[in-house]
């Protein structure tokens, strides 16, 4: 089953429109960041700290993940005390997920595999969506629902870079943010590749560190990681 191709609908004169393509906003934000922040939080009076912390490090994005039970919660939070904030959910199995993330004020939707209800709500209600792929036949999907830029996940374990390389010269028209196994070590092998704009990144706020309010270390450690990223060649549209 694949995502309905929803038509272009062009206003009428006079009235005022969100946004020309929230889509390509997104990827140039990510294109600029060149790192997604992947949080875990357990305690919303945690969210505004972390929020605050990535900001001081010169990251003021992230992608708050529906893996806690109070996940929305943390999200809103931020969304309402720091709406200058890049600020998505990510982890979003299902349509119910991603409408309480959009009333929540999330500026972008992430999700581990391609569902078709996600991609088509999103779409319809002019939401980014990052929707995880893997596979060729995932990726065409993605294609098809009108989208050139997909989240690759989980891409370490599925053959790391060597992956990435190996698809580039079939999937010519397409980008990715590369998740799943991205760790300090190698994260900034993958921002090397011409068809990776972004990484989704754990590391960079652990959700240890949180319990802990390691609030400190987090500005510290996302300071350092924009630093290396910005030794990097810039990302260019493909």
């Amino acid at each position: 089953m694949t995502a309905t191709i929803r038509p272009t609908v062009v206003p009428a004169a006079g009235v005022a429109r969100k946004s020309a393509d929230p889509q390509a906003e997104m990827t140039a934000k990510f294109r600029a960041s060149r790192l997604i922040p992947v949080i875990v939080i357990d305690d919303p009076a945690d969210a505004l700290p972390v929020a605050r912390a990535l900001s001081d490090g010169g990251l003021p994005m992230a992608e708050i993940t529906f893996r806690t039970p109070r996940a929305l919660e943390s999200l809103t939070r931020i969304t309402s005390e720091l709406p200058e904030m890049f600020v998505g959910a990510g982890t979003v199995l299902n349509n119910k997920q991603a409408v309480d993330a959009k009333n929540a004020g999330a500026k972008f939707i992430v999700s581990p595999g391609f569902n078709p209800a996600v991609v088509d709500y999103c779409r319809g209600e002019g939401l980014p969506v990052l929707p995880g792929v893997l596979t060729a036949s995932e990726i065409e999907m993605g294609l098809e629902a009108g989208l050139n830029l997909l989240k690759i996940f989980p891409i370490e374990p599925a053959g790391g870079v060597a992956y990435l390389n190996a698809i580039s010269s079939v999937f010519t028209s397409v980008e990715f943010t590369a998740s799943g196994g991205i760790t300090r070590e190698n994260y900034l092998g993958y921002l090397g590749l011409k068809n990776v704009v972004a990484a989704g990144v754990l590391w960079i706020v652990s959700r240890d560190w949180i319990a802990a309010k390691e609030f400190d270390r987090i500005r510290d450690t996302v300071a350092g990681a924009v630093k290396s990223v910005a030794s990097l060649p810039a990302a260019t549209a493909g």
